[in-house]
Order: C-alpha cells, then structure tokens, then sequence
C-alpha cells in the first residue's frame, strides 16, 4: 500500500505543480499520517460507544464499530513481561527492547502461578494509585491477593502486589501498541526518480492500518508536503478530502 500512497500523493503534487518530495521527506509525514489514524481509531470508538449506549448506532452493515474493533485489533498484543531483577514484584511494561514493541495502552494486567510446569491464571490485576496502594496493603480487609491482585505504574515500570507475585512469567500484559514506523524503500535511479524496491534487506515497512484508510493518508501525508514545500493550496486540497472522509 504505501508505494501507491506515494505515488498518488507525488501525481497529485505534480499534476498542480506543487512541488516534489523526497523519499525521507515521505517516509517522516507517512509516520505521523499513520500515527494520526491509528489515535484517532481509539477517539471513535469512544464515541461509537457513546451512541450505543444511547441507542442510536447501526447494526449488520451499518456496523460501524465491528469495522472500527477489527482495526484496533491489528495492534492488540499479549506479551509476558520482565521482570527489573530477579525475584521481585517490579517488571518492564512493553518495549521494543522487552517485548518487541511499544504500548500505546495498557489494556490488562494479567497474573499467573505455577503448578509444577503447568501455568496457572490467578487473577487481573486492578491499575491504582500511588496514595490508594498504601492504604491498600495495610488493610487487612482490603489487602491486594494473588487472586485479586493490583499494581502501580510509576515510568516504565509496574510494581505488582502482593509481593509474592515475583517470579519470571507471573505477569502477563494484554495492550494496544503502536504501528510500526512506515519505509518507502528504493535502490535505483531511473532518470533522476527513485524506483520501489522493497527487499526486507532495506528495512522496508508498508502501512500497518487497513487499506480502507488510503485515502485518510493520501489526505494527511498531502497536508504535511505542503507545509513542507510552502504550497498552502496542497495543504487545503488534502484538508477538503480529509473533510469528506469524515463526512
């Protein structure tokens, strides 16, 4: 997809003389495009959500929100997570360098016990404060348990309670991550133009959201090359077809 993206962002940009971008260029507006649709996927939802609740959403084929899930479902991951050091009840959230990817946004946290090899759901563990963990723990009624466990967040790192829960792949974290960083690649020059080529050697990456949403990027990466080029009607142009997609 993201090869023809480009080519449609540059016939645009040419067919009305605004100008030309480079293949860096269209790779930094081709992340923030894609970057921008997948934020909005969650800000829909909410407000598909909404009109549920209220009634006045589709069914069938007017099923906005099945579409909309399937989409967000593309960046759902479960991953196990690392613990900061042995034997205690501080882990890791996802990372590029613990799970392969970045979070967006913590969905659940998931905890486990060992029967033997055999590993055992225990619980999800409730997100709290810092001021309510406190007081949680020193209460004898309402004291965290491997059954109903909670956690912290302070940066990068959960702090899971009770502290027995502290051994590796005892803590599990279901959430949304982020698209991976899109790469228009080439190799060759044909008359001054650079030609596709997306041999994974050259850390080539295509769009990670739906086809559906082509014409959304078109539309976006269309808006950034004008501000970068100075053309403001390339920049209303892509604004109007935004305009009628959301419409």
């Amino acid at each position: 997809m993201i090869n023809s993206v480009r080519n449609t962002v540059l016939a645009i940009l040419n067919k009305n003389n605004y100008g030309y971008i480079s293949p860096s260029d269209f790779n930094l507006f081709a992340k923030q495009a894609q970057l921008e649709i997948f934020e909005e996927y969650f800000s829909e939802y909410n407000t598909i959500i909404n009109k549920e609740n209220a009634r006045v959403s589709g069914t069938d084929y007017a099923d906005i929100n099945k579409a909309l899930a399937e989409s967000l479902e593309l960046f759902s991951k479960t991953s196990t997570l690392t613990q900061v050091t042995a034997a205690t009840n501080r882990f890791y959230l996802p990372s590029v360098a613990t799970t392969g990817f970045d979070y967006y946004m913590i969905n659940k946290v998931l905890c486990y016990d060992f029967s033997g090899a055999t590993r055992i759901f225990k619980g999800e563990a409730e997100k709290v404060t810092h001021g309510k963990i406190t007081m949680l723990i020193t209460s004898n009624l309402t004291a965290p348990t491997e059954t109903f466990p909670a956690y912290t967040q302070e940066g990068n790192i959960l702090t899971v309670y009770p502290s027995t829960i502290n051994l590796a792949n005892e803590v599990d974290a279901s959430y949304f991550r982020y698209p991976k960083d899109p790469k228009w690649t080439f190799t060759t020059l044909t008359n001054g133009e650079p030609v596709f080529n997306q041999s994974a050697g050259l850390g080539y990456q295509d769009f990670e959201v739906p086809i559906e949403d082509e014409i959304k990027l078109v539309s976006k990466i269309l808006q950034y090359a004008g501000m970068s080029i100075r053309e403001i009607e390339a920049v209303q142009f892509g604004g109007a077809e935004e305009q009628k997609q959301s419409q």
